[in-house]
C-alpha cells in the first residue's frame, strides 16, 4: 500500500524574494521539524533532531557556491572531468545561538574556519549593537556561511551582515542559513541586502505581537543550553554530548575571553572551569545514583 503524503505546513508568501532558497519539502523534513516543535520533546531529541536539520542546511548552501571545472585520475589510471570549489570558505556564528550550528558545519566541511559575532540590543535604542567579533583575518578574500537558527525581524542578521561588509566581505558571497524564518523578516532582510542568498528550512506563518515567530518553536538557545534546563535525558548516551557540548561551549567562551583585558584573564577562566566541573560532576551523580 502507498504510503500516504502528510500536507506540509510550509507557508511561501506570494512575494517571497529570489534569494532565498528553501529545503525540499518532503514527508521527512515535516517529521523532523514536528518533533523540535514539540514542547514535550526532550533535550536530548531536540539536540539529535535540530542537529540533522542543521546538516541538511549546510549541505544545500554548499550547492550555492561557485565551482570550476577540475581533472583528476581514478585509482583505475582513467581520467574523471569534475568539479572543484572556487576559493575558500569560512563559517560566522551569531551568538549565542548560532554556535550550535558550527558542529554541523564542521561535519560537512573539514578543518573550516570559523568566526564569531555577538549582536545585543541596545537597551537605550532598543536597536541591534555589536559587542564582539572575532573573524578570520582573511574573511574579505572567503565565502561566508552565516549561521543563526532563527530569523524573526532580521535585526540582529543585518546587523551581522553589516559588520561582514565592514570587514569587505561583498554582499554576494556572504550565504545566510537559518533553520526557521518568518515571512516579514526574510522581506525586510532581503529587501536590504537583494545579492545575498538565505537557504531556510522553513517558512513558518507570520510574528505575533511581541515579534516571537508563529509557530515558531521557542527559544532556540535555551533549548538546547544545559545552563536552562532543570533535567537531563533518559539516555546515558545523550547525556554525555550534553556534557561535551557544554565543554565546547566552555572553551568557546574561554577563547572569547582571551579579548578581555589581562586583569580579568584569570577570574573569567576560573569561573569557567568551575561551571564545567559542576556539569561534570552533576552528569556522574546522575549515572552512579549519587
Amino acid at each position: 500500500m502507498a504510503a500516504s503524503t502528510a500536507p506540509t505546513s510550509q507557508t511561501h508568501p506570494a512575494a517571497l524574494p529570489p534569494s532565498v532558497f528553501t529545503l525540499p519539502q518532503t514527508a521527512q523534513l515535516e517529521a523532523l521539524y514536528t518533533i523540535i516543535r514539540d514542547k514535550t520533546t526532550s533535550r536530548g531529541d531536540f539536540l539529535f533532531y535540530s542537529d540533522r536539520i542543521i546538516r541538511l542546511l549546510v549541505e544545500e548552501s554548499l550547492n550555492h557556491l561557485p565551482v570550476i571545472p577540475k581533472i583528476v585520475e581514478t585509482p583505475t589510471g582513467a581520467t574523471y572531468e569534475g568539479v572543484g570549489f572556487e576559493g575558500k570558505i569560512c563559517g560566522v556564528s551569531i551568538l549565542r545561538a548560532g554556535e550550535a550550528m558550527e558542529a554541523g558545519l564542521r561535519e560537512v566541511c573539514r578543518s573550516v574556519r570559523i568566526g564569531k559575532i555577538l549582536i545585543q540590543r541596545d537597551e537605550e535604542t532598543a536597536l541591534p549593537k555589536l559587542f564582539y567579533s572575532k573573524l578570520p583575518e582573511d574573511i574579505a578574500s572567503r565565502y561566508v556561511l552565516l549561521l543563526d537558527p532563527m530569523l524573526a525581524t532580521g535585526g540582529s542578521a543585518m546587523k551581522a551582515v553589516e559588520v561582514l561588509q565592514e570587514q569587505g566581505v561583498p554582499e554576494e558571497r556572504i550565504i545566510f542559513i537559518n533553520l526557521i524564518a518568518a515571512p516579514e523578516g526574510l522581506k525586510r532582510f532581503c529587501g536590504r541586502f537583494p545579492s545575498l542568498r538565505v537557504i531556510t528550512g522553513w517558512i513558518d506563518k507570520c510574528l505575533n505581537e511581541k515579534s516571537y515567530i508563529i509557530p515558531g518553536l521557542g527559544d532556540f538557545g535555551e533549548r538546547r543550553c544545559v545552563c536552562c534546563a532543570c533535567w537531563y535525558s533518559s539516555s546515558p548516551t545523550a547525556d554525555l554530548d550534553i556534557v561535551n557540548e557544554e565543554s565546547s561551549r566552555v572553551t568557546s567562551i574561554i577563547a572569547l575571553a582571551d579579548d578581555c583585558h589581562v586583569a580579568f584573564k584569570s577570574l573569567i577562566r576560573h569561573a569557567l572551569r568551575q561551571l564545567a566541573a559542576f556539569f561534570l560532576a552533576e552528569h556522574l551523580a546522575k549515572q552512579l545514583s549519587l
